[in-house]
């Protein structure tokens, strides 16, 4: 009876292992879900390190919002998200610091006005061709990785290829910016050339993780591994290795518990992140972070 009750134990226990944690990774759509989920983590992790450090947290997050615009209109005529989504991010950049320089208004006014006008103008373009085309909104707000292409694995993959490559070439430079842009405008380093660039990967970094998250909630992805890697890391190297290891890590379980339970995944992978900030937070000592001496 013992021996019966163990083999039923064993064998309920494979099953499950099987059906609730193997079957996934020999689905197509997972395995694409995953590649991307795990690409978008491990971006944001490296690109929120620095966004965090030069505080440019709100601009960020009117970039998110502001791709929608152009995520509608490259829809209607048929062409790649990806351009649309580049092409509005970078406006709204442009727009926000032709505001701020022609202007007495501060940069977060700037910011707060071009957030709000593109974010209005892309749900009202996206409910304009969700009547004719049955566009699911949802999708743009709060991601579909579950419907994630060959194409979309392709140029994502161009895109974390364009990303790594600038980081490593450009490391010395941008960490100098980061910390002192006095010092690196002293030595010579084009510091507008450089924050331009910048922030179009950030647009890229954010086109990438809006595939997983959506619009709504790709500024959790971008900021909360950055954050608690800021807790724990005294040099950026380190701050720049948990922010990736946290996102990877929390995008994986992420997607794992969202099919196992059913659940979004978009929601759940920023549920985790989350909760893995506020144990850190609680648990870390904050005076001796990268943060503090920043």
């Amino acid at each position: 009876m013992l021996l019966n009750l163990n083999e039923k134990i064993i064998f309920l226990t494979s099953s499950l292992i099987n059906n609730s944690i193997l079957l996934p990774f020999q689905l197509h759509f997972m395995q694409r879900a995953f590649v991307i989920g795990l690409i978008a983590a491990l971006l944001a992790g490296i690109v929120g390190s620095f966004l965090m450090l030069q505080r440019l947290t709100l601009l960020s997050d009117a970039i998110s919002h502001s791709v929608l615009p152009g995520l509608a209109i490259a829809f209607s005529f048929g062409i790649p998200l990806i351009f649309g989504a580049l092409i509005a991010s970078i406006a709204s950049v442009i727009i926000i610091n032709w505001i701020r320089t022609e202007s007495r208004l501060k940069e977060d006014t700037a910011i707060g006005i071009v957030f709000a006008s593109f974010f209005g103008l892309g749900i009202l373009l996206i409910s304009v061709i969700q009547k004719e085309n049955k566009v699911d909104l949802n999708h743009f707000l709060f991601g579909n990785i579950l419907g994630i292409t060959s194409e979309d694995l392709q140029n994502t993959s161009i895109i974390l290829a364009i990303i790594l490559l600038f980081f490593i070439s450009c490391y010395r430079q941008l960490k100098c910016y980061t910390f002192d842009p006095i010092m690196a405008q002293t030595i010579g380093l084009r510091i507008n050339v450089l924050q331009s660039a910048f922030l179009i990967l950030v647009a890229l970094t954010i086109i990438v993780s809006m595939k997983a998250i959506g619009v709504i909630l790709v500024l959790a992805l971008l900021v909360t591994p950055g954050a608690t890697g800021l807790l724990l890391g005294k040099s950026l190297e380190y701050v720049i290795l948990m922010s990736s290891i946290i996102g990877v890590s929390c995008s994986f379980s992420g997607m794992l518990l969202s099919y196992i339970f059913n659940i979004p995944p978009g929601p759940t992978i920023v549920l985790i992140t989350s909760l893995i900030f506020f144990v850190i937070f609680l648990f870390v000592n904050k005076k001796e972070s990268l943060a503090d001496s920043n």
